[in-house]
């Protein structure tokens, strides 16, 4: 059994919704990356997502992508990543890590050595936005053989023909993305997102977070009342953002403090 899957199970047990942060890592500085994480999972977190900076990105907006920039030029690559995530470990070997980001970094470094690296390192997890599952078979096929699960986004435009199709390859948990649009765009439609989970349930036994546009703690509450798992991105990296400098970890926990209250409250 993985950890996201052992994850899941147990709040399911205890009749608890998961908390998955994101985070870009390396940002806002290296140094942070592994305090950060440590922080997030004493807040409440039961997922961390680690962002792996990248240049070029499709389905992050500005908040994100100053995030990646912020990290580049920290010099921060998948290696960088894979270290983070084996440093982590050292102290917590419970808390499930999945990494999210763009096929280029992991294709430029030869995916048989990505998968073998990030299994050594410790990651049980791995989203790649532009991988389609019909392109990619083998790819989770490694993935799994590692002990590792592969996670896939669904869209408000998604079929239930593709909703099928995801469930078919995915493991760990299906990632809805909540809005049209990139990463802490827009206003969340609660009905719609509520109607589309429960199409997604028809297809798949696997858990459902939601993410892209969980803003707060009532947001996050709300969603909960119809999701396995809230996703939260670009709100923590503002709370980072605005906070006076060395004082970015705190805020982070704070407001994820918030959130696990507010769900945890449910």
């Amino acid at each position: 059994m993985s950890r996201i899957q052992a994850a899941f199970e147990q709040l399911a047990t205890s009749r608890r919704k998961a908390l998955i942060p994101f985070v870009t890592a390396g940002d806002p500085d290296p140094g942070m990356t592994v305090p950060l994480m440590h922080a997030l999972v004493e807040a409440g977190a039961d997922v961390l997502e680690l962002g792996v900076p990248f240049s070029d990105p499709m389905a992050d907006g500005p908040v994100i992508q100053r995030a990646s920039d912020r990290a580049l030029k920290h010099g921060v690559d998948l290696p960088r990543v894979f270290a983070f995530v084996h440093e982590f470990r050292a102290g917590n070997q419970i808390t499930p890590v999945v990494l999210m980001g763009y096929a280029n970094p992991i294709e430029a470094m030869g995916i048989n050595r990505f998968v073998e690296e990030a299994q050594q390192a410790g990651v049980d997890g791995v989203l790649v936005v532009d991988y389609p599952p019909e392109e990619c078979a083998a790819f989770a096929s490694l993935v799994r053989s590692r002990g590792m699960d592969l996670i896939f986004l669904l869209a408000p435009t998604s079929s239930d023909a593709r909703m099928a199709q995801v469930a078919g390859i995915a493991s760990g948990y299906l990632y809805y993305v909540s809005l049209k649009g990139v990463t802490g765009a827009g206003q969340l439609d609660l009905a719609e997102v509520a109607e589309k989970i429960s199409r997604i349930r028809r297809h798949t036994q696997l858990p459902v977070g939601v993410g892209f546009g969980i803003r707060d703690a009532a947001t996050a509450k709300d969603v909960a009342e119809f999701a396995d798992a809230v996703v939260i991105g670009s709100a923590i990296i503002q709370q980072m953002e605005a906070a006076p400098a060395g004082e970015q970890v705190r805020h982070a926990r704070r407001f994820m403090q918030g959130i696990r209250e507010a769900l945890d409250a449910k």
